[in-house]
């Protein structure tokens, strides 16, 4: 079974930062994919921009070359690629300074009525300059649209100072703030599990859920970003926008419709209901961590100081928060959000512990009865699994064992998820913001990691060292054990 492709209108992505490394790895990639899907039209075209000159033709070469790296050989078509390599075009530009602008516009001004798209795959440091010169070379079209990579800034204040910036040049029914794990099958189908089945709504509540646990690990750890990383940690990293979002479509009331404001309005509420965390409960909500050397995979590694080239840092690299969330639906229920470099695998999931059962009817030899999980797999293999209790088949009586009804998307529907960049991409040449994050939801954010951050500052609240390959430090157990519940891989 197939998905159905609808191509998209005419349209000019223009890719600030085109020989980066998300150009390479991730935007020209998926954009070849949806070529190879059909999605595109012929007049579709990719305008990448970079300071450094060279001709159309060796650009040419570095896109070649990305999607050789990126991209399975099997699904490399040489018709495919000539078609999407056509239709990428070059051009040198300064983000500070007046050089290549005029070109760049000149090469937009050709295909005026297509839709325009302005991809920010750069520092955020330029963000403001960008938009300052698209603005002063009249490149703002009623059908144009600017993309924002996170991070946007290390605090509220600066990410204010960023989408003010940007606000003067787009207004805010133009700016689509990217979260690429918004893009993923799984958290969609998050939504559809939620409101397309009669089931689980009913049960989606403190009544029925004892806690939910959100866990996205990494078993790299900061490699060539570690100069980055040592100025933001993993709670800026990860938890102000992915986990945070994660958190929003798992527990938001349902919108009266699929549409953008409806969804982002209920997002908002859950960051306003989130509990403060602050000095006077950090150290007890909250573990820092970091990485020192260990072993992952049976490889052994580096510390996160070896990584960093450096002789002392007091950066987190990993960060477990014990959440609240103060509304009717989620009274009581606590939500543990961990998130960490170095960790012993890769994997995200969002797991849903339902209550234990209000009495049994079985003696004890029918065994342990465990309570239902519902575990929503990010990665590495997106799918969904729910544990029920059945009886082990066979005589000699009622013994009772936890079983997974298991769902691979990859095995039940034949095909590969698509990358989350592809379907974000089609999205912001559509115009569509569902996916994407409105301004009041970013100030939102900042507004409750904000005082964790002036807490870890202000109370000197130490980073806890935990091996590279273990799934944090000891201090994240205790987090979560005090409230009597383990994680989820303790419970396996």
């Amino acid at each position: 079974m197939s998905p159905r492709t609808i191509q998209v209108s005419p349209f000019d992505l223009v890719v600030f930062g085109g020989t980066g490394d998300l150009a390479a790895r991730k935007l020209l990639p998926a954009m070849y994919q949806r070529d190879r899907a059909g999605q595109l039209p012929e007049a579709g075209r990719i305008i990448c921009v970079s300071r450094r000159a060279q001709t159309r033709e060796a650009y040419h070469g570095f896109v070649r070359d990305a999607l050789s790296s990126h991209v399975k050989s099997s699904e490399l078509e040489a018709t495919v690629l000539e078609r999407f390599v056509a239709r990428v075009h070059y051009c040198a530009a300064d983000a500070t300074g007046d050089g290549g602008w005029a070109e760049l516009a000149e090469l937009l001004n050709a295909a005026r009525e297509h839709v325009r798209s302005f991809y920010f795959a750069v520092s955020p440091d330029l963000f403001a300059p960008l938009s300052e010169q698209i603005g002063r070379f009249g490149l703002v079209t009623p059908e144009s649209r600017v993309v924002l990579e996170k991070p946007l800034g290390k605090n509220g204040e600066g990410a204010r100072a960023v989408n003010e910036a940007v606000g003067k040049v787009f207004n805010e029914s133009q700016i689509f703030r990217i979260d690429h794990y918004l893009g993923k099958e799984t958290v969609q189908n998050l939504m559809a599990l939620r409101f397309a089945n009669r089931m689980f709504e009913p049960l989606w509540n403190s009544t029925h859920i004892d806690h939910i646990q959100i866990t996205v690990a990494e078993d790299l750890g900061v490699g060539d970003r570690g100069g980055y990383y040592d100025t933001s940690g993993a709670l800026r990293d990860m938890v102000q926008n992915h986990i945070l979002q994660l958190l929003c479509l798992t527990a938001m009331e349902p919108p009266d419709a699929f549409e953008a404001d409806a969804v982002r309005d209920e997002k908002l509420k859950i960051l306003k209901a989130l509990k403060r965390i602050d000095e006077r409960n950090a150290e007890a909500a909250t573990v820092r961590g970091q990485y020192r050397k260990g072993s992952v995979g049976g490889q052994p590694t580096k510390g996160y100081l070896e990584d960093l080239g450096a002789e002392d840092s007091d950066t987190e690299t990993f960060v477990a928060i014990r959440a609240e969330i103060a509304n009717w639906r989620w009274a009581g229920v606590p939500f543990y959000l961990r998130t960490g470099k170095r960790l012993a695998a890769r994997t995200s999931e969002i797991v849903v512990n339902f209550r234990p059962i209000s009495h049994s009817i079985f003696d004890h030899t029918a065994g342990r009865i465990s309570q239902n999980r519902l575990i929503i797999r990010l990665q590495p293999d997106e799918g969904m699994t729910l544990e029920v209790m059945i009886k082990d088949p066979g005589p000699g009586g009622m013994r009772l064992r936890r079983i997974p009804l298991d769902m691979s998307f990859v095995e039940t529907f034949g095909v590969s998820n698509p990358d989350a960049y592809e379907r974000l991409l089609m999205d912001v040449i559509r115009g569509n913001q569902t996916l994407f994050m409105r301004l009041d939801e970013v100030t939102a954010a900042w507004n409750w990691i904000d005082p964790i951050l002036n807490a870890w500052k202000g109370n000197a609240q130490r980073v806890h060292h935990y091996p590279a390959g273990a799934w944090g430090p000891s201090a994240s157990i205790a987090l979560i054990e005090r409230d009597g519940r383990t994680w989820t891989e303790d419970m396996e």
